[in-house]
């Protein structure tokens, strides 16, 4: 009687198994699949924040080089009205004052101050544009007036009233130009 107890025991748990143990091994898979999906979905979201973090250090990086390169652009400008006096001031001198003994060293010394002004300039990344006789370009020139002409295409760059300027190939001041038209 033992025997048979312990045989029908048996028997339903060999009976309980197969139909347990599938059930508790599909919950199984579907938790790892579960788990390897977010497994996957957390890697992909490490990916794009570790992505992210990198494109936020290379703007950080531009804007400082940027800084860096662009932060004298103020006093630039203010000195640009410098330079345009003092060469104002020595296309004002007449000739014979240019040969006046008197004169001489004055001339002399405002050409140096002139010289190395524009020395300072080139050793700072700021250069003059060169515009007449160029075609007019609006991002480098402000068309003042326009004058007929027969020997210019229309268009093209005939006056600088006053020198435009780049500071590290960025434009500083725009040159004021006059344009050749067609004659009437």
């Amino acid at each position: 009687m033992i025997e048979e107890t312990q045989n029908i025991e048996n028997s339903e748990v060999v009976d309980e198994l197969p139909e347990d143990a599938a059930p508790a091994g599909d919950a199984a898979a579907e938790r790892i699949a579960a788990l390897e999906g977010e497994l996957a979905a957390a890697k992909q979201e490490i990916l794009y924040a570790h992505a992210e973090t990198q494109n936020v250090r290379r703007r950080l990086e531009k804007e400082l080089a940027d800084a860096r390169a662009y932060a004298a652009t103020a006093f630039a400008r203010d000195m640009l009205s410098v330079a345009d006096n003092l060469g104002r001031a020595l296309q004002a001198i007449p000739a014979e004052l240019r040969e006046d003994d008197k004169f001489k060293g004055l001339v002399a010394g405002l050409e140096a101050t002139g010289r190395e002004l524009d020395n300072i300039f080139g050793r700072n990344g700021i250069e003059k544009l060169v515009s007449v006789g160029q075609p007019l370009d609006p991002n480098l020139h402000q068309a003042m007036m326009e004058t007929p002409s027969d020997e210019a295409e229309p268009g093209t760059v005939l006056l600088e009233m006053q020198p435009g300027y780049t500071i590290k190939g960025r434009l500083l001041r725009p040159a004021l130009v006059s344009v050749a038209k067609k004659p009437d």
